[in-house]
């Protein structure tokens, strides 16, 4: 959780901010409702806040010294005013701030909560600038930097280029139109030919007087278009916007390879993936361990309980499986067996591994509709490289059918 401070001098206010705030799972608010606290708070030993919420006007600093005092501290700050104040806007602006935000209602609040999950989101976000004018890259560095975006650089299309494939997790690119080499037109077209705009987002900038120019890179396969010089708040405004969308894509397209009752991946995606893993371990000879896992005595648990409690209880372990083969590729492979791909483990180690949680799951209580149920499983391990992966689950399979054989509740490799 990230450290976050929130200085408000209304008792009534930071009663609604406290209860909005409590509703995050992301952050840890620490509260003041002076300057001297915030001070007190920010200089404490240890004390390294996130960003900060800040009361634009406090009874010991009228006129906004807190906020210069957290920017000063290389805390991000979004500020929080009662009043709506053009002159005073763009002075928080000019300063560095991250937003401005108006105390007009439980919305206001909500919106600054959301700031402070879209900075989280920011940090893990890699975002490029394409402009030939250092001046020009440097104040979009600058100010992408204040919402925490991780900012790459590039000076013209063709160097765009080698830094996209030198970072395929480039999530946003931002380029100008007049450039050496390659301009910002062909540098989208290059782009389009393998990223979809639900894999990369481009927006396109420039300062150029054609009036068609927003449509032309739009045609191309921009995302988006803004003309030089343009609005900071409309500017993060496009780039939130256009973020958002690219998360929703990658939501539904997660969803669509999710197994519906558990939530883990269907064995669909599982062949997909695991199939670069399995020809990523044949080309560098690496070990791949290949598992499968299968409840014990499911049929008996259906009939004596009910299948709504059995589909209960599927879910419940497929999401404590998820957790603990979180650094590996896990999968449903239909009713109560579960598939999964341990890159880098020889058998014994995985063997290891499996066992370790075979007997963390069957010392486990599940409650389900107010009852306490207790499950075991039987799990064949194989790093037997076929020629398929088909051909390598085949093999766990044979696994499992001697740990089945052997009276099950244990795990058996090659």
């Amino acid at each position: 959780m990230k450290p976050v401070l929130v200085v408000e001098d209304s008792p009534m206010v930071m009663k609604i901010i406290k209860h909005v705030l409590s509703q995050s799972k992301l952050i840890q608010a620490e509260y003041a409702s002076s300057f001297a606290e915030a001070k007190a708070l920010v200089e404490a030993q240890g004390k390294d806040f996130f960003c900060a919420l800040v009361d634009l006007s406090l009874p010991d600093a009228p006129s906004g010294e807190v906020v210069d005092y957290t920017l000063s501290k290389k805390i991000p700050s979004i500020v929080l005013t009662s009043t709506f104040d053009e002159k005073k806007r763009e002075a928080m602006l000019a300063k560095g701030i991250v937003d401005y935000v108006t105390k007009e209602g439980r919305y206001s609040y909500e919106l600054a909560l959301n700031t402070v999950h879209r900075l989280i989101k920011n940090t893990g976000i890699k975002v490029l600038v394409v402009d030939d004018s250092s001046v020009q890259r440097k104040m979009l560095h600058q100010l992408l930097s204040l919402h925490m975006y991780n900012v790459l650089e590039a000076e013209d299309g063709v160097d765009a280029i080698k830094v996209v494939l030198e970072n395929p997790d480039i999530r946003l690119l931002i380029t100008d139109f007049n450039m050496p080499r390659m301009d910002g037109f062909e540098l989208i077209k290059n782009l389009r030919v393998k990223y979809e705009k639900g894999d990369l987002v481009i927006i396109g900038i420039s300062s150029d007087e054609q009036g068609s120019l927003s449509a032309k890179f739009i045609k191309y396969g921009a995302n988006d278009f803004l003309k030089k010089p343009f609005n900071h708040e409309e500017f993060f405004c496009r780039i939130t916007h256009n973020i958002e969308f690219l998360e929703l894509i990658e939501q539904i397209r997660d969803a669509a390879n999710r197994d519906e009752l558990t939530g883990v991946y269907h064995r669909q995606y599982f062949f997909r993936q695991g199939a670069e893993l399995h020809h990523s371990a044949l080309q560098n000879d690496t070990p791949l361990a290949a598992a499968v896992i299968d409840l014990d005595h499911f049929a008996d648990i259906n009939l004596e309980h009910g299948n709504e409690i059995g589909d209960e209880l599927i879910h419940q372990l497929a999401q404590r499986l998820s957790k603990l083969f979180d650094r590996f590729l896990l999968a449903r492979a239909e009713g109560q067996a579960y598939f999964v791909l341990m890159p880098g483990l020889d058998n014994n180690k995985a063997c290891a591994y499996v066992e370790k949680i075979r007997q963390l799951v069957s010392s486990e209580d599940f409650h389900v509709q107010g009852q306490v149920l207790r499950m075991t499983f039987t799990a064949g391990v194989s790093n037997q490289l076929e020629e398929t992966l088909d051909a390598h689950i085949l093999q766990t399979m044979h696994c499992l059918k001697r740990a089945k054989d052997a009276g099950g509740d244990l795990v058996l490799g090659d």
